[in-house]
């Protein structure tokens, strides 16, 4: 049975993102509200986004996949950022202006945790909360082992072993990359714990053997943030190129399994950041592309729609941290 015929709307929901220059820090301080970020830290990100036009491209990202899914799929399509425009919000009181009742919302997060996925629908339901007539909304569920998003990122990570030179690109190692968490927030990830990792682990084995060819690889994390004490999931991935360059690794792939789209974490932090390590380091070193509007990653998305309906999560799953609401990078 298709179930598309139950929802009148599409919801994307993502992070959000500045656009331009004055936008950076309006939204650094709107990411990080109620939380103890020092002022240096924001001005350190800013510097990140400034240094590509003040602008994340991840907003464009989600305009493209819109632009792409809308002819797949028999519904209107609404978007609604969490931190920056067009906010949840005012994407809501526009969805019931239009007599919206019952929409699916697809979320450009793949996973299970905290930050991941519950946050989203604690903001979802807090944008319904505050708007009038505002339409039910059902979270389709995590899409890490959909063969969609497998199959995009199987092709994205052939390309970039292609790019290697020719006489590495048998021997190069797969490294695949996810936004680090704290260790407390992984431990409490899905309904039994453990979820975000193994849910990535399970990706990053699909995609390596969607690849053939036998590649070693590793799942490493990046775009730490947060206070020094507080322990976060490790290695990082710039840490862990020093320990395969000392081992004499003769390439190495990086494949960011954690993003759909590129963020100011895929191209500030992996191609900047753990670019210069690469070539500090002399390691042969290339990127694979996010999933972004793949042809079977934007299939994906009609196919999620046509699936009977997700259950939804239990109250105590994915708990929020203690103290701060939300312990993630304050970028998109």
């Amino acid at each position: 049975m298709n179930h598309m015929g139950t929802y009148d709307a599409l919801l994307v929901v993502s992070f959000g993102g500045p656009e331009k220059p004055d936008d950076v820090m309006p939204f650094l301080e709107n990411v990080v509200r109620g939380r103890d970020i020092p002022r240096e830290r924001l001005l350190e990100v800013e510097a990140h986004y400034q240094r590509f036009g003040g602008a994340s491209p991840i907003n464009q990202q989600c305009r493209d996949l819109i632009a792409a899914v809308g002819p797949t799929v028999d519904l209107p399509i609404y978007w609604g950022n969490r931190n920056w425009h067009p906010y949840l919000e005012d994407t809501l009181r526009q969805m019931a202006a239009d007599g919206v009742r019952r929409a699916a919302a697809f979320v450009t997060s793949a996973y299970g945790s905290y930050s991941a996925c519950r946050q989203y629908i604690d903001d979802i339901s807090l944008a319904r909360a505050a708007v009038e007539g505002a339409p039910e909304i059902v979270k389709l569920r995590h899409y890490h082992d959909h063969p969609g998003f497998v199959a995009a990122m199987v092709d994205h990570a052939r390309e970039a072993l292609d790019r290697l030179p020719a006489e590495h690109r048998d021997t190069a190692r797969l490294v695949f990359t996810a936004h680090s968490i704290p260790a407390s927030m992984a431990r409490t990830a899905g309904p039994d714990g453990g979820l975000y990792e193994a849910q990535l682990l399970r990706t990053a084995g699909l995609v390596a053997a969607g690849l053939g060819g036998g590649h070693e690889w590793d799942l490493v994390w990046q775009s730490r943030s947060g206070a020094p004490h507080i322990p976060w999931l490790e290695p990082d991935v710039c840490d862990h190129l020093e320990e395969l360059a000392g081992r004499g690794t003769p390439a190495v792939v990086l494949v960011p399994i954690g993003f759909v789209s590129d963020h100011m974490e895929v191209v500030y932090d992996l191609d900047v950041e753990a670019g210069d390590m690469a070539a500090k380091l002399g390691l042969p070193l290339t990127r694979a592309a996010t999933a972004g509007t793949h042809p079977r990653f934007v299939a994906m998305v009609g196919e999620l729609l046509a699936e009977p309906e997700p259950v939804a999560c239990g109250a105590t799953c994915c708990p929020a941290p203690p103290r701060r609401r939300a312990p993630q990078e304050a970028r998109g």
